[in-house]
């Protein structure tokens, strides 16, 4: 007689923890800069609920983005590569800023594996709430293809300079709000008296991060009884200046402030410039403390993996940002588009109750594009492409760390420039598009975190090593303004 087997599906297969597999939670904010939470130094903008994060678990001195602007960091983070093996290196914009020209970015090609993809092979429920900026729902980018059961947010970029749009998308419908069509760079390069601006023309009923969020704590009341991935890209504080009314007031008069009318750099005119950045930042570290409420009120906390990061440093100071005022990027050198440490070195902040030690403070250096080996590792999935990640799950856990050999960076925008980091020694090339024999720059930074000491003449043995690792590590781009390493054209 034959024996029956019978195989039974557990749904909810057990982690290596020895438990239901855990939730995991990656809130990615959109040009904040490192000094900018109070857990890094801030003193002018309240972060109380990231700040708490921070006492609660872990707070990295020395973590990376990948790209020093949005399309290319957020490639790079889903797909845990580094920028000289990265389908997208920049902005490659397409489509202009109206409703009816929306074209969004330089699309995800088919078949590329993500993070998202990572997660539904390990049996997760997989949402992107936020900005995407890598496709449009038309396009080969459309996140449904790569791995996200349910998004909901812009697609576009461009259209992520208005945080008071006419639609955001939700699994390939438009969705209608209650926004009037406005062009939020329609007084860019005009002369305009203030008593003639109407400010109230750039305001709104439905605030974008509002709606998005309404859709993120939806998502994990839906799946409370399944591991869920939740990839949360708020697009906070990134221009327009535009936050709501009672988050504005909470700061007017704090401040001196010098009326923004949008003459230079476009985006919206606002009388409390200072305050309204302020306002997006304490806005954003409150939908922190609304994740955290809800992982509380459903008993989800102890099995949840929450990490907080941004995807490139502080804004340069257009729009009516002043990032000296608030020391947006702790005393560091470079902006958003720039490879110094300003424009690269990011917060993060992971918390996960008893299994990551509260309080803890690492100097290990990392980068988003680990993110994939990260999830790797904690799931038990191998990732089935190249890639370039170290899981920092170590890290987390307070286990031994292993540690890049290097780090290298390359960005083709700003005229083209390069970077590599080798323990605590980093150089930076600049200008190269200009200057293909563009000098190095080298700074030791745990001397000089600021980059302001060159000391590249008393080290050619090491940049020698460097011009190796770029010749290494740079593979030819497919787009032609990309190629500035090593152009055949």
């Amino acid at each position: 007689m034959k024996k029956l087997i019978i195989l039974f599906y557990l749904p909810f297969a057990l982690s290596a923890f020895g438990q239901k597999k855990p939730n995991v939670i990656y809130i990615y904010a959109d040009d904040l800069g490192y000094g900018e939470l109070g857990a890094y130094g801030q003193t002018k903008i309240k972060t109380p609920f990231l700040d708490t994060m921070a006492k609660e678990g872990i707070r990295f001195t020395q973590h990376y983005t990948s790209a020093p602007v949005c399309a290319p960091a957020r490639c790079m983070l889903m797909t845990g590569v580094h920028s000289g093996h990265s389908y997208i290196r920049g902005n490659y914009e397409l489509g202009g800023f109206a409703d009816n020209k929306e074209g969004g970015q330089m699309p995800l090609p088919e078949h590329t594996f993500t993070i998202a993809k990572l997660m539904k092979n390990a049996g997760y429920q997989t949402a992107l709430v936020g900005k995407w900026g890598l496709g449009m729902n038309n396009t080969t980018g459309n996140p449904n293809l790569h791995g996200f059961d349910y998004y909901y947010g812009f697609l576009d970029q461009k259209q992520a300079h208005n945080l008071y749009p006419t639609h955001l998308w939700e699994n390939g419908q438009w969705d209608t709000l209650r926004n009037s069509y406005q062009l939020v760079h329609e007084y860019q390069n005009k002369t305009v008296a203030i008593d003639s601006i109407d400010f109230d023309k750039f305001k709104g009923k439905d605030y974008a991060a509002t709606k998005m969020m309404e859709k993120a704590l939806g998502f994990i009341e839906k799946n409370q009884a399944k591991p869920f991935f939740l990839y949360l890209p708020l697009p906070l504080p990134h221009l327009s200046l535009q936050a709501p009314e009672e988050e504005i007031k909470a700061y007017q008069g704090q401040f001196e402030e010098t009326i923004y009318t949008s003459q230079k750099n476009g985006y919206v005119p606002t009388k409390y410039p200072r305050a309204t950045y302020a306002a997006m930042i304490t806005y954003l570290d409150k939908q922190v403390g609304r994740v955290m409420a809800t992982l509380k009120k459903l008993k989800l906390d102890e099995n949840t993996l929450v990490i907080f990061s941004s995807d490139n440093g502080a804004t340069f100071d257009v729009g009516g940002v002043d990032t000296e005022f608030f020391n947006s990027v702790g005393g560091l050198r470079g902006r958003k588009q720039d490879l110094y440490e300003g424009g690269i070195r990011e917060p993060m902040i992971a918390r996960w109750p008893g299994k990551i030690k509260a309080g803890k403070l690492t100097d290990h250096p990392s980068v988003q594009f680990d993110l994939m080996a990260t999830l790797s590792e904690l799931t038990g999935q191998k990732i089935p492409v190249a890639t370039d990640g170290i899981s920092f799950l170590p890290t987390l856990l307070g286990k031994a760390q292993k540690s890049h050999p290097f780090l290298y960076f390359e960005f083709p925008e700003k005229s083209g420039q390069i970077a590599v980091r080798i323990g605590h020694f980093k150089g930076v090339k600049s200008q190269l598009k200009k200057d293909k024999q563009a000098p190095w720059e080298l700074f030791d930074l745990a001397k000089d975190p600021s980059e302001r000491n060159d000391i590249a003449k008393e080290h050619a043995n090491l940049l020698k090593q460097m011009d190796e690792i770029v010749k290494k590590e740079h593979r030819p781009s497919h787009i032609k303004e990309w190629e500035f390493i090593d152009p055949k054209f």
